[in-house]
Protein backbone atom coordinates (compact mmCIF):
# COMPACT_ATOMS: atom_id res chain seq x y z
CA UNK A 1 0.00 0.00 0.00
CA UNK A 2 3.08 2.63 0.74
CA UNK A 3 4.65 1.73 -2.09
CA UNK A 4 1.46 2.04 -4.57
CA UNK A 5 0.57 5.80 -3.13
CA UNK A 6 3.93 6.56 -3.49
CA UNK A 7 4.21 5.61 -7.12
CA UNK A 8 0.50 7.51 -7.44
CA UNK A 9 2.19 10.66 -5.88
CA UNK A 10 4.99 10.49 -8.46
CA UNK A 11 2.42 9.67 -11.67
CA UNK A 12 0.89 12.74 -10.31
CA UNK A 13 3.79 14.93 -10.21
CA UNK A 14 5.10 13.57 -13.84
CA UNK A 15 2.15 13.90 -15.15
CA UNK A 16 1.19 17.30 -14.14
CA UNK A 17 4.69 18.82 -15.10
CA UNK A 18 3.55 17.49 -18.70
CA UNK A 19 0.03 19.21 -18.62
CA UNK A 20 0.40 22.69 -19.49
CA UNK A 21 2.71 21.70 -22.73
CA UNK A 22 0.09 19.19 -23.46
CA UNK A 23 -2.55 22.28 -23.40
CA UNK A 24 -0.72 24.57 -25.89
CA UNK A 25 0.27 21.73 -28.20
CA UNK A 26 -3.97 20.84 -28.37
CA UNK A 27 -4.58 24.72 -28.54
CA UNK A 28 -1.49 24.95 -31.39
CA UNK A 29 -3.52 22.30 -33.45
CA UNK A 30 -6.71 23.85 -32.80
CA UNK A 31 -8.11 20.36 -31.15
CA UNK A 32 -10.76 22.55 -29.39
CA UNK A 33 -14.36 21.35 -27.88
CA UNK A 34 -17.61 21.55 -30.15
CA UNK A 35 -19.98 22.43 -27.32
CA UNK A 36 -23.88 20.69 -27.68
CA UNK A 37 -25.59 23.59 -29.02
CA UNK A 38 -28.77 22.62 -27.18
CA UNK A 39 -26.35 22.45 -23.81
CA UNK A 40 -27.23 24.64 -21.30
CA UNK A 41 -26.21 27.99 -22.34
CA UNK A 42 -23.53 28.58 -19.74
CA UNK A 43 -21.52 26.16 -21.47
CA UNK A 44 -21.12 27.99 -24.74
CA UNK A 45 -18.35 30.14 -23.02
CA UNK A 46 -16.31 26.72 -23.03
CA UNK A 47 -16.07 26.87 -26.96
CA UNK A 48 -12.74 25.95 -28.12
CA UNK A 49 -11.51 24.89 -25.24
CA UNK A 50 -8.98 21.75 -26.08
CA UNK A 51 -10.44 18.67 -25.55
CA UNK A 52 -8.90 15.05 -25.61
CA UNK A 53 -6.92 15.88 -22.75
CA UNK A 54 -7.27 12.13 -21.26
CA UNK A 55 -4.36 11.78 -23.06
CA UNK A 56 -2.47 13.02 -20.11
CA UNK A 57 -3.94 10.60 -17.78
CA UNK A 58 -3.86 7.56 -20.32
CA UNK A 59 -0.43 7.77 -21.05
CA UNK A 60 0.86 8.38 -17.55
CA UNK A 61 -1.11 5.08 -16.41
CA UNK A 62 0.92 3.52 -19.33
CA UNK A 63 4.46 4.93 -18.99
CA UNK A 64 4.44 4.34 -14.86
CA UNK A 65 2.91 1.11 -15.03
CA UNK A 66 5.29 -0.39 -17.38
CA UNK A 67 7.66 1.29 -15.82
CA UNK A 68 6.89 -0.32 -12.46
CA UNK A 69 6.23 -3.71 -13.58
CA UNK A 70 8.77 -4.03 -16.26
CA UNK A 71 10.27 -7.20 -14.50
CA UNK A 72 6.95 -9.31 -14.57
CA UNK A 73 6.19 -8.08 -17.90
CA UNK A 74 9.58 -9.09 -19.77
CA UNK A 75 9.04 -12.36 -18.22
CA UNK A 76 5.92 -12.73 -18.74
CA UNK A 77 5.09 -14.25 -15.51
CA UNK A 78 1.55 -15.20 -13.80
CA UNK A 79 1.19 -11.89 -11.71
CA UNK A 80 1.52 -9.53 -14.74
CA UNK A 81 -1.42 -10.48 -15.83
CA UNK A 82 -3.13 -8.29 -13.09
CA UNK A 83 -1.64 -5.15 -15.56
CA UNK A 84 -1.48 -6.03 -19.07
CA UNK A 85 -5.45 -6.65 -19.06
CA UNK A 86 -6.86 -3.84 -17.27
CA UNK A 87 -4.07 -1.51 -19.14
CA UNK A 88 -4.61 -3.22 -22.46
CA UNK A 89 -8.21 -2.29 -22.10
CA UNK A 90 -7.34 1.30 -21.52
CA UNK A 91 -4.96 1.63 -23.91
CA UNK A 92 -7.56 -0.26 -26.47
CA UNK A 93 -10.75 2.70 -25.65
CA UNK A 94 -8.73 5.57 -25.47
CA UNK A 95 -7.88 4.47 -29.15
CA UNK A 96 -11.01 4.25 -30.31
CA UNK A 97 -12.36 6.81 -28.25
CA UNK A 98 -9.17 9.16 -29.70
CA UNK A 99 -10.94 8.46 -33.24
CA UNK A 100 -14.23 9.50 -32.26
CA UNK A 101 -12.57 12.83 -30.46
CA UNK A 102 -11.02 13.69 -33.72
CA UNK A 103 -13.77 12.61 -36.21
CA UNK A 104 -15.78 15.12 -33.46
CA UNK A 105 -13.46 17.99 -34.80
CA UNK A 106 -14.87 17.49 -38.35
CA UNK A 107 -17.95 17.16 -38.75
CA UNK A 108 -19.27 15.22 -41.84
CA UNK A 109 -21.16 16.64 -44.80
CA UNK A 110 -24.25 16.34 -42.96
CA UNK A 111 -23.44 17.76 -39.58
CA UNK A 112 -22.73 14.10 -38.13
CA UNK A 113 -19.95 14.20 -35.91
CA UNK A 114 -17.81 12.02 -34.17
CA UNK A 115 -18.01 7.86 -34.74
CA UNK A 116 -21.41 6.80 -35.56
CA UNK A 117 -22.98 4.92 -32.78
CA UNK A 118 -23.57 1.32 -33.98
CA UNK A 119 -20.33 1.18 -35.51
CA UNK A 120 -18.65 2.45 -31.60
CA UNK A 121 -20.46 -0.06 -29.87
CA UNK A 122 -19.28 -3.06 -31.86
CA UNK A 123 -15.69 -2.08 -31.28
CA UNK A 124 -16.60 -1.65 -27.48
CA UNK A 125 -18.53 -4.89 -27.52
CA UNK A 126 -15.58 -6.58 -29.35
CA UNK A 127 -13.00 -5.24 -26.62
CA UNK A 128 -14.93 -6.12 -23.84
CA UNK A 129 -15.46 -9.84 -25.39
CA UNK A 130 -11.02 -10.27 -25.96
CA UNK A 131 -10.37 -8.46 -22.03
CA UNK A 132 -13.56 -11.32 -20.77
CA UNK A 133 -12.55 -14.33 -22.44
CA UNK A 134 -8.92 -13.19 -21.31
CA UNK A 135 -10.26 -13.44 -17.61
CA UNK A 136 -12.54 -16.28 -17.77
CA UNK A 137 -9.86 -18.67 -19.32
CA UNK A 138 -6.60 -17.37 -18.23
CA UNK A 139 -7.19 -15.66 -14.94
CA UNK A 140 -9.94 -17.48 -13.40
CA UNK A 141 -9.06 -20.50 -15.13
CA UNK A 142 -12.53 -21.63 -16.70
CA UNK A 143 -14.47 -20.37 -14.24
CA UNK A 144 -17.22 -17.01 -13.51
CA UNK A 145 -16.48 -15.89 -9.73
CA UNK A 146 -18.59 -13.38 -8.19
CA UNK A 147 -18.43 -12.04 -4.37
CA UNK A 148 -21.10 -11.60 -2.73
CA UNK A 149 -21.43 -9.75 0.07
CA UNK A 150 -22.06 -11.88 3.48
CA UNK A 151 -21.39 -15.03 1.74
CA UNK A 152 -17.72 -16.24 2.34
CA UNK A 153 -16.59 -18.13 -0.66
CA UNK A 154 -16.75 -17.09 -3.61
CA UNK A 155 -19.64 -18.62 -6.20
CA UNK A 156 -18.84 -19.95 -9.41
CA UNK A 157 -21.47 -18.40 -11.92
CA UNK A 158 -20.05 -20.54 -15.40
CA UNK A 159 -19.74 -19.30 -18.52
CA UNK A 160 -22.55 -16.96 -18.09
CA UNK A 161 -19.80 -15.03 -16.46
CA UNK A 162 -18.62 -13.79 -20.35
CA UNK A 163 -21.83 -11.55 -21.24
CA UNK A 164 -22.33 -10.12 -17.96
CA UNK A 165 -18.58 -9.16 -17.79
CA UNK A 166 -18.86 -7.81 -21.58
CA UNK A 167 -21.84 -6.20 -20.53
CA UNK A 168 -19.58 -4.73 -17.03
CA UNK A 169 -16.80 -3.39 -19.06
CA UNK A 170 -19.04 -1.85 -22.09
CA UNK A 171 -21.78 0.08 -19.89
CA UNK A 172 -19.02 1.26 -17.56
CA UNK A 173 -17.03 2.55 -20.34
CA UNK A 174 -20.17 4.25 -21.55
CA UNK A 175 -21.42 5.51 -18.04
CA UNK A 176 -17.71 7.15 -17.29
CA UNK A 177 -17.94 8.97 -20.71
CA UNK A 178 -21.13 10.37 -20.29
CA UNK A 179 -20.74 11.24 -16.95
CA UNK A 180 -17.94 13.84 -18.74
CA UNK A 181 -20.15 17.25 -18.84
CA UNK A 182 -18.83 19.12 -16.35
CA UNK A 183 -15.42 20.48 -15.24
CA UNK A 184 -13.97 18.47 -12.79
CA UNK A 185 -16.90 15.59 -12.57
CA UNK A 186 -15.38 12.65 -14.75
CA UNK A 187 -12.13 13.41 -13.20
CA UNK A 188 -13.02 13.46 -9.19
CA UNK A 189 -15.24 10.22 -9.88
CA UNK A 190 -13.10 8.19 -11.44
CA UNK A 191 -10.55 8.69 -9.38
CA UNK A 192 -13.12 7.96 -6.14
CA UNK A 193 -13.83 4.80 -7.71
CA UNK A 194 -10.36 3.84 -8.77
CA UNK A 195 -8.99 4.80 -5.08
CA UNK A 196 -11.63 2.18 -3.42
CA UNK A 197 -10.96 -0.69 -5.39
CA UNK A 198 -7.63 -0.25 -4.79
CA UNK A 199 -8.24 -0.70 -1.11
CA UNK A 200 -10.88 -3.84 -1.93
CA UNK A 201 -7.29 -4.65 -4.06
CA UNK A 202 -5.34 -4.29 -0.99
CA UNK A 203 -7.72 -6.55 1.12
CA UNK A 204 -7.69 -9.17 -1.19
CA UNK A 205 -3.54 -8.76 -1.31
CA UNK A 206 -3.66 -8.45 -5.59
CA UNK A 207 -0.72 -6.26 -5.00
CA UNK A 208 -0.08 -5.61 -8.93
CA UNK A 209 -3.90 -4.17 -9.03
CA UNK A 210 -3.14 -2.14 -5.64
CA UNK A 211 -0.53 -0.28 -7.75
CA UNK A 212 -2.57 0.28 -10.95
CA UNK A 213 -5.45 1.98 -9.31
CA UNK A 214 -3.87 4.68 -7.70
CA UNK A 215 -1.33 5.08 -10.73
CA UNK A 216 -4.84 5.58 -12.08
CA UNK A 217 -6.00 8.11 -9.21
CA UNK A 218 -2.45 9.96 -9.28
CA UNK A 219 -2.92 10.41 -12.93
CA UNK A 220 -6.66 11.65 -12.90
CA UNK A 221 -5.84 14.20 -10.13
CA UNK A 222 -2.95 15.59 -12.37
CA UNK A 223 -5.36 16.05 -15.25
CA UNK A 224 -7.95 18.06 -12.63
CA UNK A 225 -4.95 20.33 -12.06
CA UNK A 226 -6.02 21.36 -15.06
CA UNK A 227 -9.60 20.56 -15.71
CA UNK A 228 -10.97 22.05 -12.48
CA UNK A 229 -13.35 25.07 -13.04
CA UNK A 230 -12.96 27.04 -15.07
CA UNK A 231 -11.33 23.97 -17.23
CA UNK A 232 -8.29 24.73 -19.45
CA UNK A 233 -8.74 21.31 -21.12
CA UNK A 234 -11.38 18.96 -21.21
CA UNK A 235 -10.98 14.49 -20.92
CA UNK A 236 -12.73 13.69 -24.11
CA UNK A 237 -13.76 9.75 -24.94
CA UNK A 238 -9.99 9.53 -25.39
CA UNK A 239 -9.94 9.47 -21.25
CA UNK A 240 -13.35 8.54 -20.43
CA UNK A 241 -14.20 5.67 -21.74
CA UNK A 242 -10.71 4.39 -21.05
CA UNK A 243 -11.40 5.07 -17.84
CA UNK A 244 -14.70 3.46 -17.48
CA UNK A 245 -13.36 0.66 -19.38
CA UNK A 246 -10.56 -0.09 -17.22
CA UNK A 247 -12.68 0.27 -14.22
CA UNK A 248 -15.13 -2.48 -15.36
CA UNK A 249 -12.02 -4.67 -15.94
CA UNK A 250 -10.34 -4.14 -12.28
CA UNK A 251 -14.06 -4.75 -10.26
CA UNK A 252 -14.23 -7.95 -12.05
CA UNK A 253 -10.08 -9.07 -11.59
CA UNK A 254 -11.47 -8.45 -7.83
CA UNK A 255 -14.35 -10.32 -7.92
CA UNK A 256 -16.53 -7.45 -6.59
CA UNK A 257 -18.27 -6.37 -9.10
CA UNK A 258 -21.53 -6.91 -8.00
CA UNK A 259 -20.54 -3.71 -5.69
CA UNK A 260 -20.02 -1.88 -8.81
CA UNK A 261 -22.85 0.30 -9.52
CA UNK A 262 -22.56 1.48 -5.62
CA UNK A 263 -18.88 2.45 -6.07
CA UNK A 264 -19.30 3.58 -9.37
CA UNK A 265 -23.39 5.26 -8.51
CA UNK A 266 -22.60 8.50 -10.04
CA UNK A 267 -21.36 7.59 -13.65
CA UNK A 268 -24.37 4.71 -13.16
CA UNK A 269 -27.22 7.38 -12.62
CA UNK A 270 -25.82 9.25 -15.17
CA UNK A 271 -26.28 7.13 -18.25
CA UNK A 272 -29.42 5.51 -16.84
CA UNK A 273 -30.96 9.15 -17.00
CA UNK A 274 -29.60 9.83 -20.52
CA UNK A 275 -31.01 6.32 -20.93
CA UNK A 276 -34.53 6.90 -19.18
CA UNK A 277 -34.41 10.64 -20.96
CA UNK A 278 -34.39 9.05 -24.37
CA UNK A 279 -37.00 5.66 -23.48
CA UNK A 280 -39.24 8.25 -22.27
CA UNK A 281 -39.35 10.98 -24.72
CA UNK A 282 -40.66 7.91 -27.37
CA UNK A 283 -43.20 6.42 -25.67
CA UNK A 284 -44.63 9.60 -25.01
CA UNK A 285 -44.19 10.97 -28.49
CA UNK A 286 -41.89 13.80 -27.64
CA UNK A 287 -42.21 14.57 -23.65
CA UNK A 288 -39.19 14.72 -21.57
CA UNK A 289 -38.80 13.10 -17.94
CA UNK A 290 -35.71 15.37 -17.19
CA UNK A 291 -35.10 19.01 -18.12
CA UNK A 292 -32.21 18.16 -19.55
CA UNK A 293 -30.40 14.98 -19.97
CA UNK A 294 -27.73 13.70 -18.73
CA UNK A 295 -28.74 14.27 -15.00
CA UNK A 296 -25.96 16.92 -14.27
CA UNK A 297 -27.22 18.93 -17.02
CA UNK A 298 -30.80 18.93 -15.83
CA UNK A 299 -29.99 20.12 -12.15
CA UNK A 300 -27.96 22.85 -14.09
CA UNK A 301 -31.39 23.81 -15.87
CA UNK A 302 -32.87 23.70 -13.10
CA UNK A 303 -30.09 26.50 -11.27
CA UNK A 304 -27.36 24.79 -9.85
CA UNK A 305 -23.95 25.87 -10.61
CA UNK A 306 -21.04 23.46 -12.23
CA UNK A 307 -19.39 23.69 -9.00
CA UNK A 308 -22.40 22.90 -6.97
CA UNK A 309 -23.03 19.70 -8.89
CA UNK A 310 -19.44 18.48 -9.14
CA UNK A 311 -18.74 18.82 -5.44
CA UNK A 312 -22.42 17.03 -4.37
CA UNK A 313 -21.87 14.71 -6.67
CA UNK A 314 -18.71 13.92 -5.04
CA UNK A 315 -19.80 13.44 -1.58
CA UNK A 316 -21.98 11.03 -3.30
CA UNK A 317 -19.15 9.50 -4.81
CA UNK A 318 -17.29 9.24 -1.49
CA UNK A 319 -20.16 7.82 0.64
CA UNK A 320 -21.10 5.24 -1.91
CA UNK A 321 -17.56 4.09 -2.22
CA UNK A 322 -17.11 3.92 1.17
CA UNK A 323 -20.49 1.70 1.39
CA UNK A 324 -18.99 -0.47 -1.46
CA UNK A 325 -15.48 -1.40 0.88
CA UNK A 326 -17.68 -1.94 3.70
CA UNK A 327 -19.55 -4.38 1.76
CA UNK A 328 -16.49 -6.11 0.31
CA UNK A 329 -15.59 -7.17 3.79
CA UNK A 330 -19.09 -8.55 4.81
Amino acid sequence: MAFALTVGGVTFLMAVIWGSPLVELMRRFKLGAQIRIDGPQTHMTKMGTPTMGGMLIVGWIVIISILVNIVQLVQATEIAESVVIPLGVLVAYSVLGGIDDYLGLHPRPHGEKGMRARVKIWFQLGIALAATVILYWVVNDGHGWVAIPTVEPLIDIGIVYIPIAVIIITGTANAVNVTDGLDGLSGIIAATAFAAYGIIAVLRDQQFLVVFCFITVGACFAFLWFNAHPAQMFMGDVGAQALGGALGVVALMTNQWLILPIIAIVPVATLLSSTLQVLYFKLTGGKRLFKMAPLHHHFEVIGWSETQIVQRWWLIAILSAMIGIALAQV
